[in-house]
């Protein structure tokens, strides 16, 4: 039997004779494959993930980057950079599409039932990190805009967005979909225009081709830094592409979101920088006399992308108690991301969450190394999943964030994908020659 037909709405295959559980199954299938009857079509993922990576912290990546480049030259940094992490991210997109899983329930085939926890600590953790930091971004960029003092008013501000983030992720795909193909448009029209103004500001194409770097970085720190704006996100592109009518559509779909739309706001970035000094649109914006402008591209742009991750981190602790429901542990993450942001975590912990950001993608090398020596060609229904922790995903995933942090350190090629690479030749190697699978193999849910 396929996953996901013949069977309860977001149920693998069932173990004969196994009673269906009465309560109603959450319609975006946290633990649980997503049947054929739930897929969505590719333009709808599209606009899922290019919502995703439009994202306001990835302009202060390409202002630093482009400053230190001469234009043509950046040009092709940013190029390599976007293919980089294209690649990667379809990878993680397609075995999504192909499983119906989210990342964190994937790594069950790989690290094992309990091994997996190791996944969801991680990616659901650094999700609740960087969502306190976008609400306190938001509270404290609100107070500066107005002018307001004192710790009431932004702090009223970072409860009432953070409610209003958290019910869009409990609405799921359909809430994230809806908020994105909304304001998506309004950002990069915005986007555009304040480009085009950058443009005239120093004298058109010729003006910045002409201009000099004013400061240094070389190749491989550039395009790791460009990677790296989504190379930890990414990883968990599959909770989104799980809802891919066909591997084929979630690879097209990653490629539009993290080469086209994640590229486009590095080169935002970029020209912003060099035209006006500054980098980062709401505070461009605000300069600019524009305070309304400024404070509805970074409330439309990150109510998007906290969205995404209140929902990362609500799949993720749905795989921890294993439990169909997403909602309460999106509840409880919000609650300590916004506690975080009341405290000021954003001047405290973006340092050690970048950091983390450097263990995650070697993991998305595992899932991927596992798969193609393993499970190319379909995959046990995961109730005969028997292994606790497979020593055979946790070795590579160790060596690999171990090469990650190294190279990040000392500035040796670029971090993110010697992490991967590593870890997913390493997962290749040791799957390809372990003694055997636990369980029957069957068809893949998706071709």
């Amino acid at each position: 039997m396929k996953r996901g037909e013949g069977s309860e709405p977001g149920l693998s295959a069932q173990v004969s004779g196994e009673a269906r559980p009465a309560a109603p199954v959450d319609p975006d299938y946290p633990i649980t494959p997503v049947p054929r009857s739930a897929r969505r079509s590719a333009f709808s993922i599209t606009v899922v993930l290019v919502g995703f990576t439009i994202f306001a912290p990835t302009l202060m990546a390409g202002a630093s980057v482009g400053a230190a480049f001469h234009f043509a030259e950046f040009l092709v940094v940013l190029l390599v950079g976007s293919l980089v992490l294209g690649v990667y991210v379809a990878a993680i997109g397609f075995l999504g599409a192909r499983t119906g899983l989210t990342t964190v329930v994937m790594s069950r085939y790989s690290f094992g039932t309990v091994g997996s926890k190791l996944a969801s600590l991680l990616l659901g953790g650094t999700q609740v990190g960087w969502y306190g930091v976008a609400v306190g971004t938001i509270g404290q960029m609100t107070a500066l805009a107005f002018g307001w003092s004192g710790w009431w008013a932004p702090a009223i501000v970072m409860i009432v967005v953070s409610g209003l983030m958290m019910l869009t992720a409990l609405f799921g795909y359909e809430g994230m979909y809806w908020v994105s193909l909304v304001s998506t448009p309004l950002i990069l029209i915005l986007a555009f225009w304040l480009t085009f103004r950058g443009f005239a500001e120093v004298g058109g194409l010729s003006g910045i081709f002409a201009m000099e770097p004013a400061t240094s970085m070389s190749w491989a720190l550039a395009v790791t830094t460009i990677v790296g704006t989504f190379a930890s996100a990414g990883t968990q592109a599959a909770n989104w592409t799980r809802f891919a009518r066909s591997g084929r559509h979630a690879v097209a779909a990653c490629g539009i979101g993290f080469v086209v739309g994640n590229g486009l706001m590095v080169f935002f970035g970029a020209v912003a920088a060099l035209a006006f000094g500054e980098g980062d649109f709401t505070t461009l914006l605000i300069s600019m006399g524009m305070i309304g402008w400024g404070l509805f591209f970074l409330f439309g742009n990150l109510w998007k992308s906290n969205a995404d991750a209140a929902y990362a981190f609500g799949v993720a602790g749905a795989e921890i108690a294993s439990d169909r429901r997403k909602g309460p542990y999106i509840i409880g993450g919000v609650v300590i991301g916004t506690i975080l942001a009341l405290t000021g975590v954003e001047g405290h912990i973006v340092g050690y969450l970048s950091l983390l950001g450097v263990f995650v993608p070697p993991l998305g090398g595992v899932l991927v190394g596992d798969w193609i020596a393993r499970w190319r060609h379909g995959q046990p229904p995961l109730e005969t999943l028997t292994e606790k922790v497979r020593w055979q995903a946790l070795v590579p995933y160790a060596l690999g964030a171990a090469v990650a942090w190294f190279s990040n350190e000392h500035a040796v090629g670029i971090a993110p994908l010697n992490g991967i690479v590593v870890a997913l030749v390493l997962a290749w190697a040791l799957g390809r020659f372990a003694s055997g699978r636990t369980a029957p193999q069957v068809p893949a849910a998706v071709g």
